[in-house]
């Protein structure tokens, strides 16, 4: 089947806000967001058409169509800098360089979020494996996933897309 043809649930939810009944799974909140399966808020919503343009084809591909870039692409990965990584979608402020380390798995790697930027999911598109996702709680844009091997304080190792970030230097 054709991709064009096609629409993913995500998309049918970001892209339907004006037609979306109450019963179907989405609801429209008075401040404009979208509340998708009662525990979703996205408050950035842009057509498909409109991320294509904004993002390109790359980063539209990782952030709204969940793809994952090759390991070892991202120049990210050897950003040293104090600063701070923001979604690229959205530009809302996700991980801070404080929390950044060297996984070794390819990809920058974050032990723990800034407070109240990223929402996570189960992803079972794995065979005999569930991983959590972890996107922008903003736009819903799609950053990677989260494992419970990282170092302390929290355990947790944030695996990311580079391409899902942007990094601004503190000043």
């Amino acid at each position: 089947m054709n991709s064009q043809n096609t629409l993913s649930r995500r998309t049918f939810l970001r892209n339907s806000i004006g037609m979306v009944a109450a019963g179907a799974g989405a609801g429209l909140l008075t401040n404009g967001a979208v509340q998708a399966s009662g525990n979703e808020v996205f408050e950035v919503v842009k057509t498909e058409a409109e991320w294509k343009k904004q993002l390109g084809e790359a980063r539209f591909a990782i952030l709204r169509k969940e793809d994952t870039e090759r390991p070892g692409s991202s120049p990210l990965n050897n950003e040293k800098r104090d600063g701070i990584f923001h979604c690229a979608g959205c530009d809302l402020p996700v991980y801070s360089s404080k929390t950044k380390y060297e996984s070794g798995t390819g990809w920058p790697s974050f032990y723990e979020s800034l407070p109240n930027a990223i929402g996570t999911r189960e992803d079972r598109r794995l065979i005999f494996s569930v991983r959590t996702e972890v996107h922008c709680r903003r736009c819903g844009g799609h950053f990677g996933h989260v494992f419970d091997d990282g170092p302390a304080p929290t355990g947790k190792r944030h695996c990311l897309n580079g391409l899902s970030l942007i990094f601004k230097p503190t000043a």
